[in-house]
């Protein structure tokens, strides 16, 4: 029997680091909370559209509300919940796009969004209260191209082999660009936040040091967010693995010691 559910869409809110892709995986192996992945980032949107089998017609641009059903169809469990993941940013590209396609709704992005996904859409906010350790995390991923170890067919950000690939360069301590890092975590945090006020929103907010601590309790909260219950005899697996190690918590030791004097 077809699990009954109030929620037709939910996305994911998040900054990088914050265990997205791990959340994302957990919810998937639930079998009810949708298939959820970083379907509208648009640099993927190629890459995903040749998945999807969606061609443009000659000099003509992809149809964006085929994308869209597209994305929908693959993202959507047999309940009918859809789910993604939005990072700060990714929304407005996503809304601009369908504000193409619907003028009539004058840029009102949550309205834009119902449109698109269904008027039943919940919110699920992740962040990480640590945002030294996020910001160490980010920098470690741009600098070795490894965003995520595992997953179920992401596209978009670089994968790390479990079997032993190695990543593109070894990281290297820089605290400046840790400084810069923090700076854009607060600056995007406080963008959901602003967004989340203008739009009247109240998400459900988990922590990454949560998550972390214990994923299948942190899974079923949200299925809990989503009205959702995990079916009898399912478990909720990780496709994930950590990627935190001593290398995070020396370079976090290290960025809490004064700045060497000039």
């Amino acid at each position: 029997m077809t699990q009954q559910t109030d929620t037709d869409t939910y996305f994911i809110c998040a900054t990088p680091r914050t265990g997205s892709s791990l959340l994302l995986g957990l919810l998937d192996s639930t079998g009810v909370a949708g298939h959820p992945q970083a379907y509208f980032r648009s640099p993927d949107e190629a890459a995903w559209a040749e998945r999807w089998g969606l061609r443009r017609e000659g000099q003509h641009a992809l149809d964006y509300g085929d994308f869209v059903r597209a994305a929908i169809a693959a993202g959507r469990t047999g309940n009918g919940v859809f789910g993604a993941k939005l990072m700060w940013g990714t929304h407005a590209e996503l809304t601009t796009r369908l504000a193409r396609l619907h003028p009539d709704l004058g840029g009102d992005e949550l309205r834009l969004l119902e449109r698109g996904f269904g008027t039943r859409i919940r919110f699920v906010h992740l962040y990480r209260d640590d945002t030294l350790a996020q910001a160490v995390s980010w920098l470690r991923a741009e600098q070795t191209g490894v965003w995520f170890i595992g997953g179920k067919g992401e596209i978009g950000g670089g994968r790390a082999d479990p079997a032993g690939a190695r990543p593109s360069c070894d990281p290297s301590y820089d605290r400046d660009a840790i400084t810069r890092i923090i700076r854009t975590v607060d600056e995007h945090n406080a963008g959901w936040e602003r967004w989340f006020e203008a739009y009247g929103i109240e998400p459900y907010r988990i922590r990454y040091e949560d998550l972390s601590a214990d994923p299948e309790a942190a899974t079923r909260r949200v299925l809990g967010h989503l009205g959702l219950a995990l079916p009898a005899g399912v478990r909720v697996t990780p496709s994930h693995q950590r990627q935190a190690d001593r290398l995070t918590e020396e370079w976090v030791d290290r960025y809490r010691l004064p700045p060497p004097a000039l």
